[in-house]
């Protein structure tokens, strides 16, 4: 079964805005970023597949008390990386990313699946932006303080 293009990425920080980022266990640099994932049907909504994926990616329940899920409103059209292709359907490649922004009380232990993510990390936003592989979720991270003074 080929992946959905249509994916999304969740920031998720502290009330200090300190980032969590993960690092991927299938790209050859140091490959941090955000949680990210694709819808599992096209009728998933974009917070259903963010309340998945966080809780898939790294053990979070998005939905328990102290937790807010923002959507951003953004969204980023990009070309799918050569090496993760093979995953989408034949001639598939722009992949349409929906961010939303996960506010958690601490930057609290995170459990991760080996064969996804090998390490995570909560960073300052800045240091966390400049750490990304991606540089649609670093500027996702930059937008970090516009969303969480609108709150």
């Amino acid at each position: 079964m080929y992946k959905i293009p249509q994916s999304v990425l969740v920031v998720i920080h502290t009330p200090d805005l300190r980032v969590l980022l993960i690092r991927r266990a299938d790209a050859q640099e140091d490959f941090w970023q955000s949680v990210t994932g694709s819808k599992q049907t096209t009728a998933e909504s974009w917070r259903e597949t963010a309340m998945r994926e966080v809780a898939e990616e790294t053990g979070i329940d998005a939905a328990v008390a102290g937790c807010r899920l923002s959507d951003w409103g953004l969204e980023n059209v990009y070309s799918i990386y050569p090496q993760w292709r093979h995953r989408y359907a034949p001639g598939v490649m722009l992949n349409t990313e929906h961010v939303l922004g996960l506010r958690v009380p601490v930057a609290m232990p995170v459990t991760l699946n080996p064969r996804e993510h090998t390490a995570y990390a909560w960073w300052p936003w800045r240091e966390a932006a400049d750490r990304c592989f991606s540089p649609s979720n670093a500027e996702a991270i930059l937008w970090l303080p516009r969303f969480e003074s609108e709150s």
